[in-house]
């Protein structure tokens, strides 16, 4: 046992050193944990931002005028001043996202209480930005009319008190950048078991390997360990620097929890990894057998909808995939603070399909190395 744990480390340090070795890699490894972080973090946004919007003010009153100032920055661009013959040909043209129509004696029929109507055309091809923002201009066209005449408000029957836990500012990056850091662990890890084993193969040191006192079982726990540390260690680094200093979003949960579940994680993953790069004859095979199944793997896991969102026999099936089961663990770890008598059924979860996947993919590494010998 101890001979074989001292073989298994030698055989890891191999991997680091042929990881250092390779500089594309490390550069991805790089660019993964740092810039794609920030940018995706920053850049997709769900909540409304900058929305380009237009109004049709045909009362020209200071009622209207007021709604029209309503529209404020960030959530949307200065408001332009349109004619109604223009409402057709700027949305045609996508100028505007959304077009506030106020009717003529707008002022005089609310004093009035004739409850008059006010138009709002949306362009729903971005149907997150459409929905949110048809919402955000409802609120504050109520709100800015209740304000200016509250003669007219109307005593609601109860007072509903809304508090938002885990991110009370509801931000689309506290989110985001969590999340992405799970997906490019995912990624990253299958990635990088996979092209160890294929590089292994192309440059012909796996010929080294068969004449060597080595067992196929500690081959590949040597590259799921040394790749594993590389992965699991820039996560910490990641969400410590990027995450939580550059990006401004707390980490309230134990991150020595979250990394022992990623450990155990990266087990299933790069199993799943060596397991892909068995079945592929060279590294573009590789990659284009990888893509389609990383990308099942990060949208149906949660990290971008909600499994509940899901069908029912969709969800079924997405149990097998122990993306599912960790996404949900740093979820509750990461953003409410869950011990582990919280998330232990997740991580059981994922060691067991990682231990189906290692499992597997022995037996074909093992009937690859057969059929070189």
């Amino acid at each position: 046992m101890i001979a074989s744990l001292v073989r298994i480390l030698r055989l890891g340090i191999k991997e680091l050193y042929s990881l250092r070795a390779d500089p594309i890699l490390v550069v991805l490894i790089v660019y993964t944990f740092t810039f794609a972080i920030y940018a995706v973090a920053t850049g997709a946004k769900f909540e409304v931002e900058n929305a380009s919007v237009a109004v049709v003010d045909e009362d020209r009153s200071m009622l209207s005028a007021r709604l029209r100032d309503a529209l404020l920055k960030p959530f949307f661009k200065e408001p332009a001043l349109i004619g109604a013959d223009q409402v057709d040909t700027a949305m045609d043209a996508g100028n505007y996202v959304f077009i506030v129509e106020i009717p003529p004696k707008f002022e005089q029929d609310v004093i009035a209480g004739r409850h008059p109507e006010v138009g709002l055309d949306i362009d729903a091809t971005a149907m997150s930005q459409a929905g949110n923002g048809a919402s955000y201009i409802e609120n504050i066209l109520l709100n800015e009319v209740t304000a200016a005449m509250p003669s007219l408000a109307q005593t609601d029957p109860i007072n509903l008190v809304v508090r938002a836990k885990f991110n009370p500012n509801l931000k689309s990056e506290w989110f985001t950048a969590v999340m992405q850091v799970i997906n490019n662990i995912t990624i990253l890890s299958v990635i990088l078991a996979g092209a160890a084993l294929i590089r292994e193969r192309e440059h012909g040191t796996i010929e080294h390997l068969l004449v060597m006192p080595v067992r196929p079982v500690e081959i590949m726990l040597a590259k799921i360990w040394a790749n594993g540390l590389v992965i699991v260690t820039a996560a910490i680094l990641s969400l410590l620097a990027v995450v939580e200093r550059l990006l401004g979003v707390p980490v309230v949960g134990s991150l020595t929890l979250f990394a022992t579940a990623a450990v155990l994680y990266l087990f299933s993953v790069t199993a799943l990894g060596i397991l892909v790069a068995t079945v592929s004859t060279s590294m573009a095979q590789f990659g284009l057998i990888a893509i389609p199944v990383l990308i099942v793997m990060n949208l149906l896991s949660g990290s971008t909808t909600p499994m509940e969102s899901m069908p029912a026999w969709l969800q079924d099936v997405m149990q097998v995939s122990p993306s599912t089961h960790f996404v949900a663990l740093s979820q509750a770890v990461l953003y409410r603070g869950a011990g582990l008598s919280i998330v232990w059924p997740q991580m059981a979860a994922f060691v067991v399909i990682g231990a189906a996947f290692f499992a597997l993919a022995t037996l074909r590494f093992r009937k690859a190395l057969l059929s070189m010998q």
